[in-house]
């Protein structure tokens, strides 16, 4: 039996928002492109472990508290 897919959502622009950050802004910081960033954001594209870490970071969060797995 397969299990579901599990979908990652992020509260990526939230906090790029509420930081006053532009995606350019962000992907800079980050060393990532705007498309990366406006990826992530929307969904469209998961980010490795080392990125996910590095947002995390720049947040002065952890990993868990801005991606979320859904079942």
């Amino acid at each position: 039996m397969q299990r579901p897919e599990a979908r990652v959502r992020n509260d990526v622009r939230q906090r790029r928002v509420a930081a006053g950050l532009s995606q350019r802004e962000l992907g800079e910081q980050l060393s990532v492109s705007r498309q990366t960033v406006n990826s992530i954001e929307t969904g469209r594209y998961d980010p490795s472990l080392p990125l996910a870490i590095a947002i995390a970071r720049r947040f002065q969060t952890t990993v868990e508290e801005i991606f979320h797995v859904d079942p």
